[in-house]
């Protein structure tokens, strides 16, 4: 039994790369060029940020490497540049090239976790809004719209000071990614409860949803078996706007 369980998941393996390689998007991706550098872009982005620790020249987190005489040093291309600091330091001593890696690590970090969370509530919001109508929709739009009224960074500020308050500095300053990834997170829910809102709408009074009512299938499994995937396509574009946004943030 386990033999042929390795055999089936081998052959659902095999048949899923041979759908990708035959694919629309990986067609249509090799013909775009600049969708090819910029992915080569990213995937340079992400490996850096990932050895970091072994690739950055320094700590720029560890006192002992820090040396304040060392601050403010320009580039090494420049005059009195020093080819220790390929991008100078700034004004604490801090070697930029370093800092700018190790601030990569904490930038994808916070940006993937802060869409992952806004993407999850407001992918549930979305589609229960969408596909139950009435005063369920009217209500959690509501709350969106309200949502949409407070500015996000008033709140993290305002979350973060009674995080402080609360629990101390040393907690907040061990915290404050995870703290960073709640606030934007539930900040930016409404951008994807009202697009998967509107794509529910248009695909509920479709013939497969009604065929699949016709055969008896709850509505649990019709939400998220049939139309939820009908709606993923717009989830993954504006996800990766949300992240640049959350990085920004």
């Amino acid at each position: 039994l386990h033999q042929s369980h390795r055999k089936n998941c081998r052959d659902k393996m095999r048949t899923t790369f041979q759908k990708f390689k035959a694919s629309y998007f990986l067609y249509s991706f090799k013909r775009d060029k600049v969708a090819i550098f910029s992915f080569v872009v990213l995937t340079i982005f992400l490996l850096l940020a990932l050895t970091a620790p072994w690739v950055a020249p320094m700590d720029p987190y560890d006192a002992v490497n820090i040396d304040i005489m060392n601050s403010e040093l320009p580039p090494v291309w420049m005059e009195e540049g020093s080819s220790e600091f390929l991008l100078g330091t700034d004004n604490q001593g801090r070697d930029m090239l370093s800092t700018m890696l190790y601030g990569l690590r904490t930038s994808i970090v916070i940006g993937l976790g802060a869409v992952a969370l806004q993407g999850i509530i407001g992918v549930i919001v979305g589609l229960f809004a969408g596909y139950m109508g009435g005063k369920m929709d009217a209500v959690l739009m509501r709350l969106a719209d309200i949502q949409f009224s407070f500015p996000y960074l008033m709140v993290a500020i305002l979350m973060s000071a009674i995080f402080q308050v609360a629990f101390g500095l040393g907690s907040f300053e061990r915290l404050a990614v995870p703290l960073l990834i709640v606030i934007i997170g539930l900040a930016e829910w409404p951008v994807y409860a009202r697009t998967v809102r509107a794509a529910v709408m248009g695909e509920k009074n479709k013939e497969y949803v009604e065929a699949a009512r016709v055969i008896g299938l709850n509505r649990w499994r019709i939400m998220f078996r049939h139309v939820l995937p009908k709606t993923m396509t717009s989830v993954l574009v504006i996800s990766t706007i949300q992240v640049a946004n959350a990085v920004m943030s």
